[in-house]
């Protein structure tokens, strides 16, 4: 939740390869305030059944600048609930990889302002993702 002097952040991933959530994807929120400030790590969650991360730790009041981590070749390695979809997907795929995802992490970076919520959500798929800013 936002306050007036705090920015809040929520997100949630669709495994565009599937067509359905990315559930179990660990995600990580750091913060700092100013271009040249250190990094504060915040702390985590996962992805629920429904993609979204429901329980991300508040931003510090000097805020300006958040980044979400997202560990997404765990969740490429072990979803066998969808290995059979994500085979057939990927049937044109280079043949020669070393791991199901050629984006092993996926880092956004992002500015914030007081008083604002930001939703950011992740399309992911084994060989690419699209960021954007949500409502």
């Amino acid at each position: 939740m936002s306050t007036d002097t705090t920015a809040s952040v929520s997100t949630h991933i669709l495994d565009t390869s599937v067509g359905r959530p990315a559930r179990g994807v660990a995600v990580r929120l750091a913060a700092r305030a100013g271009r040249e400030g250190d990094w504060r790590p915040l702390g985590g969650s996962a992805t629920d059944a429904d993609g979204r991360c429901r329980d991300l730790p508040a931003l510090p009041e000097d805020t300006t600048h958040v980044r979400l981590d997202f560990e997404v070749e765990p969740y490429f390695e072990q979803d066998p609930a969808t290995t059979t979809q994500r085979a057939d997907a990927q049937q044109d795929a280079p043949a020669n990889r070393d791991s199901e995802t050629f984006f092993p992490e996926v880092t956004i970076t992002f500015a914030v302002r007081p008083g604002e919520h930001y939703h950011v959500p992740l399309l992911l798929n084994p060989f690419g993702y699209s960021v954007y800013r949500g409502s």
